[in-house]
């Protein structure tokens, strides 16, 4: 069994409480500790209040109490709301009191230096001693829309009643809480949750991020990241969305610095800490948006639309313009703007005999005068073009009638089309929109961005769709062997990595010309022969590596000559002997590796050798371990993927035995996970389908 590192159950007191105390509340509904006093009355938080204030009987007009020691019965949830030199001590009454969590809203911890560091790492330690839950320091606090509960004192949410939606997003910056709510309300959608965690003594986004994919209420996930400390946590918590199906759409700021890059490691070398964050998400199967604007559209377009079951769109419009627009848009994203058939394009000319049929599809300004014709050529395009997914453009003519017939025909065609995923494009007010979205129509204003939540959502059909291996059954499925902290030669990291299944090419380790000759005797082939030291790690560097041999007096002179510049170029190094191999030359060559990232672990890279990894760092990067339908992904994402397809008359090359090899390298790396700092196995040698892959080097570094 693999210890779990999120507890959603002792989250529960804290998002969802029954019952709040607000320490340091105010009689002034304007300042910090008197807002969410005045919003959970204005929302009408069905739980119990207790104001918290020494100094008064009643706070807004509400019993107050001077300590929380004295507040009868259970409390679930505190906010605290005062100075930073007196929250330690407000949160340990808190525990005194069994209090399940507490929101701090005070800062002055570690996001301004050491002293504040030291503070905040005493409130992390009473979490841990006393088991109560703390959000924050320095957060914006939590809403539970469910509950009509601001637990908050962001005014963005005094504005209006609030209302239940099904997107929870949890977010490390406060400010951007609340400014996702007002966009929201620009949008006619709402929120489950809005969980802001600030600092993260104790809770991180991590867990948030698990609550959600747990909450029953939830449907999608928003999540706006700054930073990651903990990379196993927030992999636990994507895992746990990715099996209860809840589509994750992030922002990610930034990139954390990534780890020093190991001289004896392409891997680490070619992996930014960016490129393996963005590697995180695709293994995963996260959305990653580039902009807050992005961010929202998939995140709205999850909530109310449907995955399509495949990639092909119908386009309607009644401007050829903007159907090409978005048909170039489509492509690129790897949707399929198949033509209607033959048959479905006649029985639109028929009823306008000027529109454009194939796809997509230009119904002309008639459909402007007669909603009706608009309502058949949907029908004839969702029925007989057999698309999943239908985007209509409609410009501004929602704006130019004076009530909503066109809403009412686009919920009708959706009523009758109800596998189909219907989007449309428009400038429609906001009541109208709602009215849309409620149908389960997604609503944009820019014709490519309903391309692009299309793509979005047909991206989450095949993760949902892919079969998936959980890290943890992954790591049952062999058990690791030791590995010593020693420097490892060629020879002894061949050793290791064919003892645990992977395939290597058959060689010798020989100490003589006399040795090598009789060894090449036995494979009865061209040999390469190599400096085999634990010391010498880049053996082609000095000239450590002669290929292609043929005859006694060839092989008997390499391996002279081998030793003699290994001598030369490293006095101080332990020469072990040469290595003699088959010469192996018949498939596609490429490079396997796997390095230690600082926040996720053990990383797996794979690329094309030779120019492509050098010069074009054309890889790819996946979290270890994983199964092998992801090392399919793994092996289809790289530019030179059709290399290994076979060209020039050449045969395919055996992808499956590659993606073989990498599922195993990765399983390998994270059970050594402690004592491993990096494997580069470059050549690997994919032979023709059929025939496998082999190992021809590999250099291993220990930790130590």
């Amino acid at each position: 069994m693999f210890e779990t590192l999120i507890d959603i159950e002792s989250l529960q007191r804290l998002f969802n409480p029954q019952s709040i105390a607000i320490i340091g509340a105010s009689t002034d509904p304007q300042k910090i500790g008197g807002r969410p006093l005045a919003l959970l009355q204005r929302q009408g938080f069905a739980g119990a209040i207790y104001p918290v204030n020494p100094a008064s009987d009643r706070v807004q007009g509400l019993p107050a109490w001077a300590n929380v020691a004295d507040i009868p019965g259970p409390v679930d949830l505190a906010i605290i709301a005062v100075p930073g030199k007196l929250v330690e001590g407000a949160l340990q009454a808190c525990a005194a009191k069994g209090i399940g969590g507490a929101i701090i809203f005070s800062s002055g911890f570690s996001e301004v230096g050491e002293t504040g560091v030291d503070a905040q790492q005493r409130l992390l330690a009473i979490a841990r001693r006393t088991g109560i839950r703390v959000l924050g320091p320095n957060c914006m606090g939590v809403v539970n829309f469910t509950r009509a509960m601001p637990a908050t004192f962001h005014p963005a949410f005094a504005a209006s009643k609030m209302t239940a939606g099904n997107i929870g997003l949890v977010s490390q910056s406060g400010a951007f809480g609340g400014f996702s709510h007002y966009l929201a309300q620009d949008r006619g959608v709402s929120f489950s949750y809005l969980i802001t965690t600030g600092n993260e003594a104790d809770v991180e986004l991590a867990d948030g991020l698990a609550f959600l994919a747990a909450d029953p209420s939830t449907k999608v996930i928003l999540a706006y990241m700054e930073g990651c400390r903990n990379g196993p946590k927030l992999l636990e918590a994507l895992e746990l969305a990715r099996r209860n199906r809840k589509p994750v759409v992030m922002v990610k700021l930034g990139s954390s610095e990534a780890g020093a890059a190991a001289a004896a490691s392409h891997t680490a070398a070619l992996a930014g800490s960016d490129e393996v964050f963005d590697a995180v998400l695709r293994q995963y199967g996260v959305y990653r948006a580039s902009s807050v604007e992005e961010f929202f559209d998939i995140g709205l377009a999850c909530s109310v639309g449907k995955l399509p079951p495949d990639a092909r769109v119908g386009l309607v419009t009644p401007s050829g313009g903007m159907g090409v627009l978005m048909a170039d848009d489509a492509s690129r994203r790897g949707l399929d703007v198949a033509a209607m058939p033959q048959q479905a394009q006649r029985k639109i000319r028929d009823i306008i005999p000027f529109a454009g049929t194939q796809n997509p599809i230009d119904a002309t300004g008639q459909v402007l005068s007669d909603l009706s014709i608009l309502k058949q050529v949907a029908d004839i395009v969702v029925t007989e073009g057999d698309y999943s997914s239908l985007v209509f453009f409609e410009g501004a003519l929602a704006r130019t009638q004076p009530s909503s017939p066109l809403a009412d025909t686009w919920i009708e065609v959706a009523r009758r089309h109800p596998d189909t995923l219907l989007s449309v494009v428009g400038l429609n007010r906001l009541e109208d929109r709602v009215r849309l979205q409620q149908a389960g129509i997604p609503v944009f204003e820019e014709p490519t961005h309903a391309t692009r939540a299309v793509s979005a959502l047909r991206f989450f059909a095949r993760t949902f769709a892919k079969p998936w291996q959980s890290p943890s059954e992954l790591q049952c499925q062999s058990q690791a062997g030791t590995l010593e902290a020693k420097r490892y030669s060629e020879v002894d990291a061949l050793a290791l990595l064919s003892s645990a299944g992977f395939p290597v090419v058959e060689h010798r380790l020989v100490n003589s010309a006399t040795e090598a000759v009789e060894a090449a005797k036995c494979i009865d082939q061209p040999v390469v022969m190599k400096v085999v030291s634990p010391d010498i790690l880049h053996k082609s560097d000095i000239g450590g590596v002669k290929l292609n041999l043929r005859g006694e007096g060839a092989v008997a002179d390499a391996y002279e000559s081998i030793m003699a510049v290994a001598k030369q170029a490293a006095p101080n190094a332990r020469l072990d002997g040469c290595l003699v191999a088959p010469m192996v030359s018949n498939g596609v060559e490429v490079i396997l590796g796997t390095y230690r990232d600082p926040t996720f672990g053990p990383v797996v890279m794979f690329g094309l050798g030779g120019i492509f990894v050098e010069v074009l760092k054309d890889v790819t990067f996946r979290v270890a371990p994983f199964g092998i339908e992801e090392a399919r992904s793994m092996v289809g994402e790289i530019r030179g993927a059709a290399m290994l397809e076979g060209q020039r008359g050449q045969p395919p090359a055996d992808v499956e035995a590659l993606a073989q090899a990498l599922s195993r390298l990765s399983v390998f790396a994270k059970q050594h996970e402690s004592s491993l700092e990096s494997i580069d196995i470059n050549p690997f040698l994919v032979l023709p389908e059929g025939q496998g892959a082999v190992a021809l080097d590999a250099v291993l570094v220990t930790a130590d």
